[in-house]
C-alpha cells in the first residue's frame, strides 16, 4: 500500500466515529506513550541533577582546600599582629583564642549555609514533579 493511500485510509477512519473498545486502545495507548515520555524526561532532569551535584561537590573541595591554605596563612599574620597591639602585649596565646573563635563562629555559620543547600528538597525533580501534575490533569479532563 502506497503512503498517499494509507493517508487517505487513515483520513476515512478518523472521519468515522469511533466505537467504545477503539476509544479505550486509543486512552490506553496514549497513556503509554505519556508514561514513556514521563520517564525520559524524570531521567533527564535526574541526570542532570546528578551532574550538578558532583560538578558542585568537585567545585567546594577544590575551594575549601584554597581556602584552607589561605586561611592558614591569614590566622598566623593575624596572631601575629593581634598579639603585638596595645600597650602591654596580649600575648600569641590570647591572640590565638580570639582568631581561633571568630573563625570558628564563620565556619559554622558555612556549614549551615552547605547543609540547607544540599538537602534533597533543594535537590528534587521539581520540573517534571510539575509537568506530571499537569499531564495527570490533562488526562483526567479528557477522560470526562
Amino acid at each position: 500500500m502506497s503512503d498517499r493511500e494509507h493517508d487517505t485510509e487513515r483520513n476515512e477512519r478518523r472521519s468515522e466515529p469511533k466505537s467504545l473498545p477503539d476509544l479505550v486502545v486509543h486512552a490506553l495507548h496514549e497513556t503509554s506513550e505519556l508514561v514513556q515520555t514521563e520517564t525520559r524526561l524524570i531521567r533527564a532532569e535526574l541526570s542532570e541533577k546528578i551532574t550538578q551535584v558532583e560538578t558542585g561537590g568537585g567545585s567546594l573541595i577544590a575551594g575549601a582546600i584554597c581556602m584552607l591554605v589561605a586561611l592558614l596563612t591569614l590566622t598566623a599574620a593575624l596572631v601575629s599582629a593581634i598579639s603585638k597591639i596595645g600597650t602591654p602585649d596580649i600575648g600569641g596565646g590570647w591572640a590565638a583564642l580570639i582568631v581561633g573563635v571568630i573563625i570558628a563562629l564563620i565556619g559554622v555559620a558555612l556549614l549551615m549555609k552547605a547543609r540547607k543547600d544540599l538537602q534533597p528538597s533543594n535537590l528534587a525533580p521539581n520540573r517534571t514533579a510539575r509537568q506530571f501534575k499537569k499531564d495527570t490533569t490533562l488526562a483526567k479532563e479528557q477522560t470526562r
